[in-house]
């Protein structure tokens, strides 16, 4: 008799414990809807903007800073096939910050400057790269536009 009952008590208490874990569950699903409720009223069209803008940021992207050599992989679509051309060259300017941040890359080709103006945060480009760090004291280097030839290099930084 002494055993029926305490395997009858330990039935009820198993019992307890199932039906205390579901009450629980239960509470934890309510207060998450709850949450969830609150949170998706109170957003309003900029919150939602901002949301998704911070969700399309790359997330490995290094340090970069006007004077650096860089080496951007853009991807180009010719017909049915995609590959990436690398485009090297001295960064020039920096502008804006979050998702609608852009540098402009110059370097010479064929005895021509050509300047390309990059999306960080786009699809368009593949990989980003420092190949080396510049020291530089302006944060626009436009003045390399009227330079020619071995006037156009910066000096390298070594403390980045």
């Amino acid at each position: 008799m002494i055993i029926e009952h305490k395997m009858a008590k330990e039935k009820q208490e198993t019992e307890l414990e199932i039906t205390n874990e579901t009450d629980t569950t239960t509470e934890l699903t309510v207060e998450k809807q709850g949450k969830e409720l609150i949170a998706q009223t109170n957003l309003s069209s900029s919150n939602l903007i901002k949301e998704f803008e911070r969700e399309q940021l790359k997330k490995q992207l290094p340090e970069i800073y006007v004077g650096d050599t860089v080496k951007v992989g853009v991807k180009i679509t010719e017909g049915n096939k995609e590959r990436v051309q690398p485009y090297e060259g001295v960064v020039i300017a920096k502008r804006h910050g979050g998702l609608h941040q852009t540098i402009t890359v110059r370097r010479i080709f064929q005895g021509i400057g050509v300047e390309r103006v990059f999306m960080l945060h786009s699809p368009q480009v593949a990989s980003l790269k420092v190949e080396r760090r510049g020291k530089v004291r302006r944060a626009k280097l436009f003045y390399l536009r009227d330079r020619v030839g071995k006037a156009t290099r910066v000096k390298q930084r070594f403390d980045r």
